[in-house]
């Protein structure tokens, strides 16, 4: 009986499925912390500087969380490493419900991260095994597109939360990500193309083993490094922006909790659509150039949106912002094919996640500068970060000569959809 009779579905729709949910609690979980920010720093009466350096421990977890997770995931599996990672930050999001203070939010919020940070590389690394490499791009964004639906089920927790059982109750929530362990628990099958490396590396070495080495060796250090500076000046300003998004408009614009929500649900719907249309691009006209457009839009646009005061003009320009930050799904396809599958979850989760952890101290930089100047302005200033990322996105291949230069793809076993 093949695989996919046993389990009784293509594997292609059950790995894109259990991808999608994993992510999409991977963002309720980081969205959970920025939407109670505003009531935990009133609670525990902390600077922004200090509530800051709440999202950057949870931001240093997820830098490890890459190097070990995706280490885990090319030496023992994709799905083991998968549920391990949500099993991490479910459990640890929910001990926050219990946090007497500040130093324990720090703690929590860094072991929360431990399983955070290692989610994008395995379910980026799982599509990239399991389409075809003419879908691979409109796979990926579709997955990582579970963002900003995550962001969405936040911000609609938040509102039936928050004034009932307070934050608390909301980092409770974080529980829910516990279906999306069972889910791959129970039906998600394991990478062929991983388990076909495995075994191929096992017949040419007495050890199959991987090691973070070798992202860098036989001439892909460059590579490694130019991809993980992309990531770590994107996310430098996409972090910077989207942690103190909701102080900002409750804080400067005036909005109360429930409007705040409804803000951020529009400009997540459109999101969510950039990551479908633009997946769609990049599968036409390559990912660097996709990329690249994005990043030139948001450079442009995320100032113009912070300097904006009419609240109608404010919520119908958020979602025109937000469908620009789709190059994050278009990164999944792409870093992937960076590296040649028996180290691919590991140089991938490297670039995006470490590039992650160098951006922990965005929310902290940018509260204090907010608190000199204003938050309007640290927003505004994160479009500089976009620039930068685009400027070094220059200097890197298109995703085709990557994933040839990489190596081949080993050809998939009976029974998995090619």
């Amino acid at each position: 009986m093949s695989e996919r009779e046993a389990r009784g579905g293509d594997p292609r729709w059950i790995t894109l499925a259990g991808c999608f949910l994993c992510y999409g609690f991977d963002a309720v979980d980081f969205m959970i912390l920025a939407l109670a920010l505003p009531a935990i720093v009133q609670d525990f009466n902390l600077s922004l500087g200090e509530a800051g350096l709440i999202g950057t421990a949870g931001m240093i977890g997820v830098g490890i969380s890459s190097v070990l997770l995706g280490w885990y995931a090319d030496n023992h599996g994709r799905r083991p490493a998968l549920i391990a990672s949500v099993l991490i930050f479910a459990i640890f999001t929910m001990a926050v419900a219990v946090a007497r203070g500040w130093n324990d939010m720090m703690l929590l919020r860094l072991l929360a991260g431990l399983g955070l940070g290692g989610v994008w590389g395995i379910v980026s690394a799982l599509i990239n095994e399991t389409w075809p490499p003419h879908l691979r791009a409109r796979a990926s964004s579709f997955v990582l597109s579970a963002w900003p639906v995550g962001f969405i089920l936040a911000a609609l927790l938040a509102h039936m939360l928050l004034p009932a059982y307070g934050w608390r109750g909301l980092f409770l929530s974080g529980g829910l990500a516990l279906a999306a362990a069972l889910f791959v628990l129970l039906f998600v099958p394991e990478s062929g193309v991983w388990r076909q490396e495995k075994a191929r590396r096992r017949t040419i070495h007495a050890h199959g083993g991987v090691s973070l080495k070798d992202i860098f060796t036989e001439g892909r250090w460059r590579r490694t490094m130019l991809a993980t500076a992309i990531a770590a000046c994107s996310l430098t300003g996409y972090w910077g922006t989207n942690t103190w998004l909701p102080t900002y408009l409750v804080k400067e614009r005036g909005l109360d909790p429930g409007a705040m929500t409804t803000f951020l649900i529009v400009m997540n719907i459109g999101m969510f659509v950039g990551y479908q249309f633009f997946g769609y691009v990049a599968d036409r006209i390559g990912a660097k150039k996709t990329i690249l457009f994005c990043f030139a839009a948001t450079t442009i646009l995320l100032p113009v949106y912070a300097l904006i005061r009419d609240l109608s003009l404010l919520l119908w320009f958020g979602p025109v912002v937000a469908l620009f930050f789709a190059y994050f799904g278009i990164f999944g396809a792409y870093f992937s094919a960076l590296f040649p599958p028996h180290i691919r979850s590991t140089g991938a989760g490297f670039c995006f996640n470490v590039g992650r952890g160098i951006s922990a101290f965005a929310p902290y930089v940018l509260g204090e500068i907010a608190m000199s100047f204003s938050l309007s302005t640290s927003i505004a200033l994160c479009g500089i970060f976009f620039f930068l990322a685009g400027a070094l996105m220059i200097f890197m291949p298109e995703a085709g000569a990557a994933a040839r230069e990489a190596g081949p793809t080993p050809s998939r076993p009976a029974g998995q959809a090619a």
